[in-house]
């Protein structure tokens, strides 16, 4: 009897790690990942070594909108991830001139932005399925006013969390 009552203990034990581990790894396929951030191009918001926690489901249910920051798979290197933040949806036109970005002619705010130091761009209107992203330390940012927009097939999610360094957590 003590045998019988070991084994079913074991194989609990066995049956709720297994549980456990696909549940971990559909949530991390499907549903959060986290992701640590490589770089200065989000500075201030995103320092180099945070990590934040994506929501994969974000635009299974809505459209990015203006503000929102991502991560995406990088249209120049594929094996890569980027976080930017999006700026121009589809059917917007976008512009950059005096360092300040318009959008469909009129001024879109940016109390984020620390470093505003950019080209001129545009205009140009985002297409039907694409995103206009930059990053926020414009001088220093590889984004689309460089590889140009981006197509919402890359889009892994949104970036809703910076949870390390713990000093640092914070929603975005």
């Amino acid at each position: 009897m003590a045998e019988r009552k070991q084994k079913s203990a074991t194989r609990e034990l066995v049956e709720t790690l297994l549980i456990a581990l696909v549940l971990a790894f559909l949530i991390r396929t499907f549903v959060v990942e986290s992701f640590q951030v490589q770089g200065h191009s989000m500075l201030p918001t995103l320092h180099n070594g945070d990590r934040v926690l994506v929501n994969k489901l974000a635009f299974d249910f809505g459209q990015p909108k203006t503000g929102e920051i991502i991560v995406f798979q990088s249209p120049v290197i594929p094996s890569q991830d980027w976080i930017k933040r999006v700026i121009g949806v589809p059917g917007e036109t976008v512009s950059i001139r005096h360092n300040v970005v318009y959008i469909d002619g009129k001024r879109y705010p940016e109390p984020f932005l620390k470093y505003r130091q950019s080209q001129n761009y545009g205009p140009a209107k985002v297409p039907p399925d694409h995103l206009f992203v930059l990053g926020d330390n414009r001088p220093i940012s590889y984004d689309s006013r460089y590889f140009g927009m981006l197509s919402e097939k890359r889009v892994k999610g949104e970036a809703f969390l910076i949870w390390w360094p713990l000093n640092q957590i914070r929603w975005l």
